[in-house]
C-alpha cells in the first residue's frame, strides 16, 4: 500500500474509532430555547462536551419536542432518553416530597429557597436513586405571582375564574381561592390564554414573558409565594456506562450549571418584570387583604403537605426553619 492510502487507511480507522469512542445523549427539557432555564442547559452540554473532548455529546430538545412534559421522567427513568429536566413541584402526587419547593409562602427569596434545596436535597435525590436516576443539579424560578385580566383586590375577586395550574400544590391553591383549576403546561399557556381556556394564571415573571401574557392578560400581582426549582438528572446506568473522566467532567459542569442557573434566575427576576410593565401590564404588590388570604391558604397548605409528607418532609421543614 503507498504512503497516501496508508494515511487515508489511518484517518477512515481513526474517524471510526472515535464514533465508536462517542455518546451521544438526548436532553428533552420542556420550555422553549430563548428561556434562561435552556439556555443554562444548553451551555451546560457546550460544556461537557468542551471538557469530555466530544466524547459525550448532549443534544438539547426544547420546548417539549422530543417527549410531553409530564412523560419526561419516565422516558429518562425507561432508558429511552439520557438525561432531562423536569419542575420537581410537579411530581407532588408521586412524592410530596418532591413539592417542598411549592408549598406555598414556606420559602419565598433565593436566599431562602437556596437553604431549602440544601435541606431537602439529600431526600430528593434518595428518591430520584431508588428509581435508578442520578440528579445532577436544580434551578429555581424567579418567585411566583398571579396574572388576572382584572384588578383583584382579595381572594372573592377570584371566585370561579379559571387559573392554569402546573403542579399538584398550584391546583389545590387555585381550588381554595374558589376558582377553577385547569392544568397547562407552559410550552401551550399561550395557546391556552388565547383561546380562553384559562383567563388567569399563576407562574413567575418569566413564565409571563415567555408566553406574552401581556396580550391576553392585563395585571401581575408579586405575591412571591414561592420559588419552584427544575431538577436536571440522568439515568443512573447511562452515567456508570461513562468512563471516570466524563463522569467527572459531567458533575463539573452541573456544578457550575447550578451556579450559574441560580444566579441569572436572580438577577432576571427583575428584569422580567420591568419587561411586562414595558408591554403595558400593570405590575404590583398584592393588597392587604389578598396577602392575608393567601397567608391563610398558605398555613392551611403547610399544615396538609407537612401531614402527606410524613417524617422526611416534617425533618426537611423542621431543619429548615431552624
Amino acid at each position: 500500500m503507498n504512503k497516501p492510502n496508508l494515511v487515508a487507511a489511518a484517518a477512515a480507522l481513526l474517524l471510526a474509532w472515535n464514533a465508536a469512542a462517542q455518546t451521544k445523549w438526548d436532553m428533552p427539557t420542556p420550555y422553549p430555547a430563548t428561556n434562561f432555564h435552556t439556555e443554562n442547559i444548553a451551555r451546560f452540554a457546550s460544556e461537557v462536551d468542551k471538557a469530555t473532548a466530544g466524547k459525550l455529546k448532549i443534544t438539547v430538545h426544547a420546548n417539549q419536542s422530543l417527549f410531553k412534559t409530564p412523560e419526561i421522567k419516565r422516558a429518562i427513568q425507561g432508558g429511552q432518553a439520557q438525561i432531562g429536566e423536569v419542575l420537581l413541584a410537579a411530581l407532588n402526587n408521586e412524592d410530596p416530597v418532591f413539592g417542598v419547593d411549592n408549598v406555598p409562602f414556606l420559602a419565598t427569596s433565593y436566599a431562602e429557597a437556596r437553604k431549602l434545596w440544601q435541606v431537602s436535597k439529600p431526600a430528593i435525590e434518595a428518591r430520584f436513586a431508588k428509581q435508578g436516576m442520578k440528579v445532577l443539579y436544580a434551578v429555581p424560578w424567579p418567585p411566583q405571582g398571579i396574572y388576572t385580566k382584572k384588578a383583584v383586590g382579595g381572594a372573592a375577586d377570584l371566585k370561579g375564574e379559571k387559573i392554569r395550574s402546573y403542579s399538584p400544590q398550584t391546583a389545590r391553591l387555585i381550588e381554595l381561592l374558589g376558582a377553577q383549576p385547569v392544568t397547562v403546561q407552559a410550552a401551550e399557556l399561550a395557546q391556552a390564554l388565547a383561546t380562553g381556556v384559562v383567563n388567569a394564571n399563576i407562574t413567575s415573571g418569566a413564565t409571563g414573558y415567555d408566553s406574552k401574557s401581556w396580550e391576553q392578560l392585563s395585571h401581575f400581582y408579586d405575591v412571591q409565594a414561592w420559588l419552584p426549582k427544575n431538577v436536571i438528572f440522568v439515568n443512573a446506568k447511562a452515567f456508570d456506562a461513562l468512563d471516570k473522566g466524563a463522569q467527572q467532567a459531567l458533575v463539573k459542569a452541573a456544578a457550575a450549571a447550578e451556579a450559574r442557573g441560580w444566579k441569572v434566575s436572580e438577577e432576571k427576576a427583575k428584569w422580567y418584570l420591568e419587561q411586562l410593565a414595558a408591554k403595558g401590564m400593570k405590575v404590583q404588590a398584592p393588597s392587604a387583604a389578598l396577602r392575608a388570604d393567601l397567608r391563610r391558604i398558605g398555613e392551611t397548605m403547610t399544615a396538609d403537605w407537612l401531614k402527606s409528607a410524613g417524617t422526611d418532609g416534617q425533618a426537611i421543614v423542621a431543619t429548615y426553619r431552624k
